[in-house]
């Protein structure tokens, strides 16, 4: 019989004899729910108004409650901090607003008597310009570290090599006077892009991961891997001719013979490139963050700036083509938002209204998928976006710097403030909301970024008290994946695939079946139910009202319901 799960903890889920039969290779982190921390809003523990190591290891013990077994950390690394840490300057220190490399070791510690693994954010497509090889690089053309970024000539006019853009707005080419030539940057002009063709570089890396695993890490998050095999000069960006040998070769030099989670943010990826990415005979990553269901709702010309109306049909022909492709091949994550994404509970639920309701229903659809679960911290509690009055308030680099850019460019505030509210990565970045103290239990001081408003409703005190807060309802769901191995290794099949209100799907593992409803409208919605599930009687795993224990030829659905039933049947 085989047990699943991280080692040393065992949760008692038994796949079936079919499945331990087969050549299904089953890995600790396939039944493994994993939880986002992004430090700086976080926990305060020294009152300077910025989260750190020492706060997350405060509130361990609330993770455990939560039932999560793995932390995806965001950067942590010493930083001059232009992109809140994503522009390292030290790969083997700990910025010291966040602590100390003992206290991170420590962490590392504590979370693993809780059975928790660290995993940490590897941002290895770029460097900050403070970063020691970058100093030595752009001393003269002939030094050493000069091949580790990539340089150009300007044309004879002396504008930059191409017209090449930025993500955060301008030219992805900055201008170096003390040596006359141009470096690339596809991020803020202060995070110069690696030369990943140049094999010191790599080496430097993967040494670099090796010490990190030596510490006892249970793996990496892999920022924008994709554009690590860019061909500069023929415009090449994401899924460049030398990205999957770099992984490869990446694989063997490090993590390949160890086990650790490695997941890559791949916003270019599709099925067949996930595929590459993840399966385990390429020996690369062992999945990949993809955004196909979240670019549904940015603008084809102006991106997420222009929010475009959600549509459940065409998310639901994402997520089930995500779930057939990779179904036997590879492995998904399974996301609604992170540190880059508005709430999910404001994007795709009703934070007015609904908030719980929609909140739950959201937690359903998404954990009853195949594949591991992301939470990034505060989904838990239905936390949402935030509208300041005042483009002041913002702290995000990308907001800011585009900001400037479309209004000069004739963009109207009122249209560049309503893309802000929508899609601003502030929405995911206002601090924690503990409970109904001073800058709601996140922080004695001030806090980096303004707190949102409504955290004396929203908070985890709140949650925690309440037996049928959203809180609670992750608790099920986190606690389910390891006790269903037809949650974690079942077959998808969607269902009511042209209902407009309706995301519904079945999980079948040998005589076990979960069938999952989801109403995602605030309208009531009347189902025929096919003639396949009618009489489908079991257990009811969860709900967001009353529960359901059995399907009729009429299901009668209130706004946002949602719930799952399990059932032993033979039923074809």
């Amino acid at each position: 019989m085989l047990l699943i799960g991280v080692p040393g903890q065992s949760h008692g889920m038994r796949l079936p004899a079919g499945l331990e039969e087969s050549s299904v290779e089953t890995k600790w982190w396939h039944d493994a729910v994993v939880y986002q921390i992004y430090p700086r809003s976080f926990s305060d523990a020294n009152g300077d108004g910025i989260g750190d190591l020492a706060g997350i290891i405060d509130k361990l013990d609330y993770l455990q409650v939560l039932g999560i077994n793995v932390i995806w950390l965001s950067p942590v690394f010493r930083s001059p901090m232009d992109d809140n840490g994503y522009d390292i300057s030290d790969y083997c220190d700990i910025a010291p607003e966040f602590g100390t490399l003992d206290e991170m070791e420590r962490l590392i510690t504590e979370a693993a008597q809780r059975h928790i693994r660290i995993v940490m954010d590897l941002v290895v497509n770029h460097t900050s310009d403070e970063h020691p090889w970058f100093v030595e690089a752009r001393k003269s053309k002939d030094n050493p570290y000069r091949d580790y970024y990539i340089w150009r000539a300007p044309r004879a006019d002396g504008t930059p090599p191409d017209a090449q853009r930025a993500s955060f707005g301008g030219s992805a080419w900055e201008f170096d006077e003390a040596t006359g030539e141009y470096y690339y940057h596809l991020f803020s002009r202060r995070q110069p892009d690696l030369n990943w063709a140049n094999p010191k570089v790599r080496e430097e890396i993967y040494r670099m991961m090796n010490w990190w695993l030596d510490k006892g890490i249970g793996g990496f998050r892999m920022d924008v891997i994709d554009l690590i095999g860019k061909d500069v000069d023929r415009g090449i960006t994401a899924n460049g001719p030398n990205l999957h040998p770099y992984l490869q070769e990446m694989n063997a030099a490090t993590f390949g013979d160890r086990d650790v989670l490695t997941v890559g943010e791949t916003w270019a990826a599709n099925p067949e490139v996930a595929k590459l990415y993840s399966d385990p005979r390429r020996a690369e990553l062992s999945m990949v963050f993809q955004f196909e269901h979240v670019t549904l709702t940015h603008d084809p010309v102006e991106g997420k700036w222009k929010p475009r109306p959600f549509d459940l049909l065409a998310l639901k022909e994402v997520m089930s083509k995500w779930q057939t492709e990779l179904a036997d091949v590879g492995w998904n994550s399974l996301f609604w938002n992170n540190h880059d994404l508005p709430r999910a509970v404001s994007r795709y639920g009703d934070p007015e209204r609904y908030r719980v309701e929609s909140a739950k229903m959201l937690a359903t659809a998404l954990h009853f998928l195949k594949g591991t679960p992301y939470i990034y911290q505060g989904e838990e509690i239905g936390m949402t976006n935030v509208r300041f009055d005042s483009i002041d308030d913002y702290q995000d680099i990308e907001s800011l710097g585009l900001y400037r850019e479309r209004t000069a460019a004739g963009v109207a505030h009122e249209a560049m403030m309503e893309g802000i509210h929508a899609n601003g990565r502030d929405n995911a970045r206002t601090p924690m909301q503990w409970d109904t103290g001073s800058n709601a239990g996140f922080s004695r001081g001030r806090p980096w970024l303004k707190v949102n408003p409504n955290y004396r409703e929203i908070n985890v005190v709140a949650a925690l008290a309440d037996p049928g807060s959203i809180l609670h309802h992750y608790r099920r769901l986190i606690r389910l994946r390891k006790e269903r191995a037809a949650i974690v290794h079942g077959d998808y099949q969607p269902l009511f695939d042209a209902h407009p209100q309706v995301f519904a799907y079945q999980r079948r593992l040998g005589d076990e079946r979960i069938v999952v409803i989801n109403n995602f409208s605030p309208e009531p919605v009347a189902l025929d139910v096919p003639e396949e599930l009618r009489g489908l009687a079991g257990e009811c795993l969860v709900s967001n009202y009353a529960p359901h224990q059995q399907l009729g030829e009429r299901l009668a659905l209130q706004a946002y319901e949602s719930f799952a039933i399990a059932a032993r049947s033979a039923l074809a």
